[in-house]
């Protein structure tokens, strides 16, 4: 009886050979798209705005208020957190004659990843960590902006973690993107007063674009306190007791 040859066909084992290569590829395909960071976009209108009030840091009763409009990636608003800021605070906010509040200035033409930056510290805001965000988003700028990568969101989720967030609420909040608005309604702030670069002071009724080094900053807040009406932390207090003289000893 003829023995069966078992069908050893080059022709299918390649064939089969392409199919798997072919489904793998396929697979890679789907993981690196579904890898993509979610698109993150200012489109809503400006009436649906919330109200922008910025981020606060201080006595909201000081005499004078320090406004910020900043971009998280712009190398000029770096240089300014981390020369100015810390005399600002320590002794202009700290000691009771100012308070500074944080506007986002979102340059998304050409600052790629400021959006997720805007929106990592908006969460940390919700959870009472804004300031402490800020400085660490300040502090690895290099690390995250666009010229280092594509998906800003591994470093910011290690620094949200770094500064003690609880990461679950921190998740939620940075993938729903729900403070987009808020981030927006900053951006339209700066937008209606005229800012066109980042940083850029107001202070009272005056703007001062590209920041102002803290012996100027200093100098016009003292000047702004003395004529604000408002009490001035170590401000020598007239007391009207003190015009009266003792009666002369007899």
């Amino acid at each position: 009886m003829a023995k069966v040859t078992p069908n050893k066909s080059p022709s299918r084992f390649y064939a089969l050979l392409l199919l798997v290569a072919l489904s793998g590829a396929g697979v890679l395909w789907y993981v690196v798209q579904g890898a993509k960071p979610k698109p993150i976009t200012l489109n809503a209108a400006a009436a649906t705005l919330p109200k922008a009030e910025g981020y606060l840091r201080g006595n909201p009763d000081a005499p004078v208020t320090i406004i910020e409009f900043a971009d998280f990636e712009c190398p000029g608003c770096g240089r300014f957190a981390a020369v100015e800021e810390p005399d600002i605070r320590a002794r202009l906010i700290d000691a009771g004659l100012a308070n500074f509040r944080f506007f986002d200035f979102p340059l998304t033409q050409v600052h790629k990843n400021t959006l997720a930056a805007s929106l990592a510290a908006s969460c940390a805001a919700d959870q009472g960590k804004f300031w402490e965000l800020h400085d660490a988003i300040f502090a690895a700028q290099d690390q995250w902006n666009t010229q280092a990568t594509e998906n800003p969101r591994k470093v910011l989720d290690g620094l949200a973690q770094q500064v003690g967030l609880d990461m679950a609420a921190y998740a939620t909040c940075f993938d729903s993107q729900k403070n987009l608005p808020r981030i927006q309604a900053h951006q339209q702030a700066g937008i209606e007063r005229g800012v066109s670069s980042t940083p850029t002071l107001v202070i009272g009724d005056q703007m001062y674009a590209g920041g102002l080094r803290f012996d100027e900053l200093r100098k016009l807040v003292d000047s702004l306190a003395a004529v604000s009406g408002k009490p001035v932390p170590g401000a020598a207090k007239t007391d009207a007791k003190a015009d009266i003289k003792a009666p002369a000893a007899k």
